[in-house]
């Protein structure tokens, strides 16, 4: 059964999605806290929070957000955007993240990012794989690395990463569906991984897809904002689908 999880991206303190990345492109949905309300009021119990600001500043900026969602939900929260320090890492597990989503540590610095994996074991670390062209992208996608998808995941399932959050970018924002090709193009490579699909949700119809290809989580933020998936019924679907 695939695991729905809801995404908040933050700029300035307030809830906004971008198209592909691009911070020009920026669409302002209102307050964070109370957008983590809601989805909780719905039935979810999870959600992906990502802070635009820190990405781009390459370092943590939107932490009070992340505290006053963590001290007014029970929602189990993973947090990423501008991870890049053992400071950094702190913060974001004493403001009451459950996981971190890392990417850009992976490429630019393998031993600290092993380090944390060690540190801090599998179940609080996620690693981030936002891909664009075949290439991993870093620092909030302002940067495109020259390393290739399925060996950077392979490394890292070598030395114990059991979850992984990997964005199309191309697709991000576009609501016109997900890669579910290169999902299963993964999951075929590390059948044992935990991956979450992220970028193209457009509608239930989406998920329904990537549940059957058996891809095992979904990220999706654009189509809640947009009023493209009733979020009661999906949930409901989920209860159905569980044994």
């Amino acid at each position: 059964m695939i695991e729905l999880i809801p995404a908040i991206d933050i700029i300035e303190g307030k809830c906004v999605r971008l198209t592909k990345g691009n911070y020009d492109t920026k669409t302002v949905y209102g307050d964070p806290v109370d957008m983590a309300k809601m989805l909780e009021d719905k039935g979810f119990t999870r959600l992906h929070m990502v802070d635009l600001d820190g990405a781009k500043s390459k370092h943590i900026v939107n932490v009070h957000v992340l505290n006053a969602i963590t001290s007014t939900t029970a929602l189990t929260v993973d947090f990423g955007g501008g991870i890049k320090t053992d400071d950094d890492i702190t913060k974001a597990f004493d403001n009451g993240a459950a996981m971190v989503t890392i990417g850009s540590v992976a490429i630019s610095n393998p031993d600290l990012f092993d380090g944390w994996l060690d540190k801090y074991g599998a179940e609080k670390i996620i690693l981030g794989a936002d891909v664009r062209n075949g290439k991993i992208s870093i620092n909030g996608w302002k940067e495109d690395s020259d390393t290739d998808l399925l060996p950077f995941l392979e490394r890292y399932v070598r030395h114990g990463v059991k979850t992984v959050l990997c964005t199309e970018i191309s697709r991000d924002g576009m609501m016109g569906g997900t890669a579910v090709e290169l999902y299963s193009q993964i999951m075929d490579a590390s059948p044992s991984l935990h991956l979450i699909a992220s970028g193209g949700v457009s509608k239930a119809d989406d998920i329904y897809e990537l549940n059957q290809r058996g891809i095992p989580a979904v990220v999706f933020g654009k189509s809640i904002y947009e009023g493209k998936i009733d979020l009661q019924h999906l949930v409901e679907w989920s209860k159905q689908q569980q044994p």
